[in-house]
């Protein structure tokens, strides 16, 4: 007879080497996508706005429970909490982990980026498990330290990149294993979303006003570990995201959809040189800000039985390279690569390898399309 347990007392028994148990399947007892009871995991929620709102409302609809959410913008976060009234609400979310510190098993974080790092941090050094938006942090620093703290902790991580789980990231990972276009050298990708919330610099000026905070916000809480500025509606609720004390402009918000498909299926590591150029950019005028376009080359060594790999990233006004071989009636992902090898090309969209082809068209009719050999996730 199967023996029915909670989420957490099955983590730390698998962390102590315990003896194994068996989890009843969510088929039995929780229903079609739904979690069962010995699997229920009680969470709390950092940042209820935006993206983290929708964190939130995708785990609970899997059966998971929140007894607690934090936001210090009560408008934005106003939808999630009267989506889930009996959870408690907060504004600080160490005053929260204080208080429901024996309650939960994990946290979901969904605030800006520079806060990304302060709330993972504090939650994994109270034993909980975490579920970070990307980017993980808001420097390479951050993310050293986050990996180091989830080590000695021992607690289970994951970060948001919802493309990881689609059926195109695993088409184009085993198209290139099976040498579709022979050894891929070149990986051309890049971005052309928001190009006016990646580049705030025409709104430099409005930081010289002194509007009020509005009533709702925390200013204070929303800066956390940023330095102390005046408020300004430039900043928040969402173009934050391109500037430098608080996002991570285009890169930070696109390369982890468009490239993870190349990192898998090639497994590049660390790049052995980085260089980038950018253009209509001061970075005495403009570095509170992101350049309006950029281009950066990473060249990443050979690694085991393959070759060298240049990867391109363009964004802003910079633009894919257009295949010679697409012809007329197909053109470029806005957001997207190409990747190129010694015997063709593979086209994709974002989140995964969105609509990924072989080009030219005739390229994919007459593909034999590979045995799946990736596990597919349900």
């Amino acid at each position: 007879m199967a023996t029915r347990i909670t989420r957490r007392t099955f983590l730390r028994g698998v962390g102590a080497g315990a003896a194994a148990v068996h989890v009843v399947g969510a088929h039995v007892l929780g229903g079609e996508g739904k979690s069962p009871p010995s699997e229920t995991l009680t969470l709390a929620g950092i940042g209820c706005g935006g993206r983290g709102g929708h964190d939130i409302h995708k785990i609970a609809s899997l059966g998971q429970h929140f007894v607690a959410l934090c936001d210090v913008d009560d408008g934005r976060a106003g939808g999630t909490y009267k989506k889930f009234p009996k959870a408690k609400t907060f504004r600080d979310f160490r005053k929260m982990l204080d208080a429901v510190d024996g309650e939960i098993d994990g946290v979901v974080v969904g605030t800006p980026d520079h806060t990304h790092t302060v709330a993972a941090m504090n939650a994994m050094k109270r034993g909980k498990h975490v579920y970070c938006e990307k980017p993980l942090a808001h420097s390479v620093w951050e993310v050293r330290q986050l990996m180091k703290a989830a080590r000695e902790s021992g607690v289970v991580t994951q970060l948001g990149n919802q493309g990881h789980s689609s059926e195109h990231i695993r088409l184009f990972v085993e198209w290139v294993r099976d040498g579709a276009i022979g050894e891929v050298h070149t990986v051309h990708a890049g971005c052309g979303a928001f190009k006016n919330v990646y580049c705030q610099i025409n709104k430099l000026p409005e930081l010289e006003k002194r509007p009020e905070v509005p009533g709702h916000l925390d200013w204070d809480l929303w800066l956390g570990p940023a330095a102390d500025r005046p408020y300004s509606p430039v900043f928040v609720p969402w173009n934050w995201r391109g500037w430098t004390p608080f996002g991570t402009g285009c890169i930070g918000d696109w390369v982890c959809h468009v490239i993870d498909p190349t990192f898998w299926a090639l497994d590049l590591g660390a790049p052995q040189s980085v260089k980038a150029e950018v253009e209509g950019y001061d970075p005495k005028k403009h570095h509170l800000c992101y350049p309006p376009a950029t281009k950066i080359t990473y060249e990443f060594p050979a690694k085991g039985e393959r070759g060298p790999v240049t990867l391109v990233w363009y964004d802003g006004k910079n633009k894919i390279p257009r295949p010679e071989e697409l012809g007329e009636k197909r053109r470029v992902p806005d957001t997207g690569a190409v990747v190129i090898g010694t015997k063709g090309k593979i086209m994709h969209g974002s989140h995964g390898a969105g609509g990924c082809r072989l080009i030219p068209e005739d390229a994919m009719k007459a593909y034999e399309r590979p045995e799946k050999t990736i596990p597919r996730t349900r």
